[in-house]
């Protein structure tokens, strides 16, 4: 069975953000096919996926390896985030269905229990599911492909601090879920500009150590969606 190279990008790209592969580091077809269990051909393809993504450039002599973010680009990731969320809670005031408004109740109620009960450790994991539900509402296949783009790369370049008023963030969650039910796009922009300029003082710039050895995974499958699970939360 042919591996879908969707698939295998995802396995790299995971591996990038989790620093299985280093910046600046080679990433030979022979070798992640090898890696992966798959061909050459899917791997091609993941790369100049990648590539136009910004986790891989090819350079003379070496070609693919993984990018070199500078600390101004990481900044303006960030930047990007605050302008783009906003746009897409507003956008999801006006085209969300009943069915994400359930899940993203549902998430909240978790997250409230999560904190009232002490229990952090799967908050980050939480608050990552309502944004990708958020931006899922919005309705704009444009706007969901850079939003997730954007938490991938936000996810390899930043680690984040955990809050220290978790209650306050989920109420900010509560407070923007009544917003896009009620179809208020504004309030849903004001209320998810705020959040995201909060979110964003929390994150520090990542400087990952070169790793000495990467270690094999399991293989690619097809009905995979990742190898590995970066997390891609604030």
């Amino acid at each position: 069975m042919r591996i879908p190279a969707h698939s295998v990008c995802t396995a790299i790209r995971d591996d990038i953000v989790s620093g299985v592969f280093a910046r600046g580091s080679r990433l030979t077809e022979e070798v992640l096919a090898r890696r992966y269990g798959v061909s050459r051909v899917p791997v091609r393809e993941a790369l100049r996926t990648l590539e136009s993504e910004g986790f891989v450039v090819t350079r003379r002599h070496a070609g693919a390896c993984v990018a070199e973010p500078t600390d101004q680009e990481a900044a303006d990731l960030l930047e990007i985030r605050t302008l783009l969320e906003p746009l897409g809670a507003a956008r999801a005031a006006q085209r969300r269905t009943e069915a994400h408004l359930k899940v993203l109740r549902g998430l909240v109620r978790l997250g409230q229990e999560r904190v009232r009960r002490g229990e952090g450790e799967d908050l980050r994991s939480l608050g990552g599911w309502f944004h990708e539900t958020l931006a899922q509402a919005s309705g704009s296949p444009a706007l969901i492909a850079l939003l997730t783009q954007l938490r991938h790369k936000i996810a390899w370049m930043y680690t984040v601090e955990q809050s220290a008023l978790p209650a306050d963030s989920w109420a900010e969650h509560g407070a923007l879920v009544d917003a896009v039910a009620r179809g208020d796009a504004e309030r849903a922009r004001a209320l998810a500009a705020q959040h995201a300029e909060r979110a964003a003082a929390a994150h520090r710039p990542r400087r990952p150590e070169r790793p000495a050895s990467v270690p094999g995974p399991p293989r690619v499958r097809a009905s995979q969606q990742a190898v590995n699970t970066a997390g891609v939360r604030h």
